[in-house]
């Protein structure tokens, strides 16, 4: 009987924590006598490969072992690599593909018309011709769609979720997120002796495109007003708290934190470059531009300082919250394995670990719910009312 192969793969931006998942299962599957797989750059690593030439499949794959894995859990990043490739939605295939051989569709936004390929087929064959019997996909919302469109095609998936965003459905936590809290926390607080020195506005612009878990709970934990993608918030009643702020400040300084889909009331966040293959594109600065706008609505009063908390807030190594989950989640994902289980994510739910199914990609990225979890009025967290609430102040 040949033994039950493991193929494993992390997609999207990198977070603190994935080598932990890769170690976690690569050790236990050692133990158990199977063998793993490590697919390198996401989806792209199925897309691409070339499964007849030992060249390709030695750049798009490696076997993983205690021996090379025994140290990567100590570093940050991920150490098969990522990308954002969308097998379904593919803007261009590499040259050993035909286009006419698979599946095209058009899509039209702002009145730009791009065709996208559905490379699936290719994808079972490349895994196939791997004999791989699992896939552990550890990724965002956008990675852990793929991952769903192949358990519907009846491929055994087991999925790790990770984003700095906390944002993935039916989980209340997400590799990385502690991580990213953390380290913004620290700038927000060693910036504070600068801001205060001059007696300015500091302006934090912090990742989440759809959602403001992160700008939210570190707002929670240093204690300032933030903006968020799921509420537009008024301009003109921002400035004048931050004013506000800044008057009853000792050190006279005030501080705001900016999800980078934040927005107001009549501003339409501005987007930059080419989409990605799940048609993300890159944001503008808000911070800049509400800079500009409380420079001119303050009439000089707020003299803004800018900073962009968002790719450092993903490097280096995973804190205490991270490395836990994370290496609990790669256990988790192998126990599933070995119960034959598939199509589940790992998961936190009501504070426990859980297996729940892969999320639905047309449900889109969990939200922040506004009426338990942000003060419309103050524009700042809600403290009040958290009996009996998971230790993430959140449910999935």
């Amino acid at each position: 009987m040949s033994k039950l192969r493991v193929g494993i793969l992390t997609g999207g931006g990198d977070v603190p924590g994935l080598n932990s998942v890769i170690k976690g299962v690569t050790y236990r599957a050692e133990e158990a006598g199977m063998e793993v797989l490590g697919i390198r750059r996401g989806w792209k690593g199925l897309t691409h490969i070339e499964t007849d030439d030992p060249a390709s499949v030695a750049d798009y794959t490696i076997a993983l072992n205690r021996d090379n894995t025994r140290t990567i859990d100590r570093f940050g990043g991920t150490w098969l690599h990522s990308s954002r490739t969308n097998p379904s939605k593919m803007k261009k295939l590499p040259p050993h593909l035909r286009v006419e051989d698979y599946p095209s569709r058009e899509t039209t936004k702002d009145g730009v018309t791009t065709t996208s390929w559905d490379v699936t087929a290719k994808v079972l064959k490349n895994l196939a011709a791997l004999k791989l019997d699992y896939l552990v996909a550890i990724g965002g919302d956008d990675t852990l769609s793929y991952a769903a469109r192949l358990n519907d095609e009846n491929f055994n998936v087991i999925a790790v979720p990770k984003t700095m965003d906390n944002d993935v459905r039916n989980t209340e936590y997400c590799i990385g997120f502690s991580t990213a809290i953390s380290r913004a926390m620290e700038a927000v607080q060693r910036q504070r002796s600068t801001v205060g020195s001059h007696e300015r506005l500091g302006i934090f612009r912090i990742f989440g495109r759809d959602a403001g878990y992160t700008a939210l709970y570190t707002a929670y934990v240093t204690s300032i007003r933030c903006g968020i993608p799921e509420y537009k918030f008024d301009l003109n009643h921002m400035v004048e708290l931050l004013i506000e702020d800044r008057k009853r400040n000792p050190s006279s300084y005030a501080l705001v934190l900016l999800s980078e889909g934040a927005a107001w009331e009549g501003y339409k966040v501005q987007e930059y470059g080419e989409p990605d293959d799940y048609g993300h594109r890159k944001k503008m600065n808000v911070g800049e531009v509400f800079a500009d706008k409380a420079r001119e609505i303050s009439k000089g009063t707020l003299d803004p300082i800018i900073s962009d908390l968002t790719y450092d807030l993903r490097s280096g190594a995973p804190d205490f919250t991270d490395k836990l989950v994370a290496t609990t989640f790669g256990n988790m994902a192998f126990d599933a394995i070995l119960a034959k289980k598939s199509g589940l994510m790992t998961a936190i739910v009501e504070g426990q670990y859980a297996l729940m199914p892969i999320p639905d990609p047309k449900l889109g990225p969990r939200k922040v719910d506004i009426e338990k979890m942000y003060n419309t009025e103050r524009y700042r967290p809600k403290y009040d009312n958290h009996l009996g609430l998971p230790i993430f102040l959140t449910r999935a």
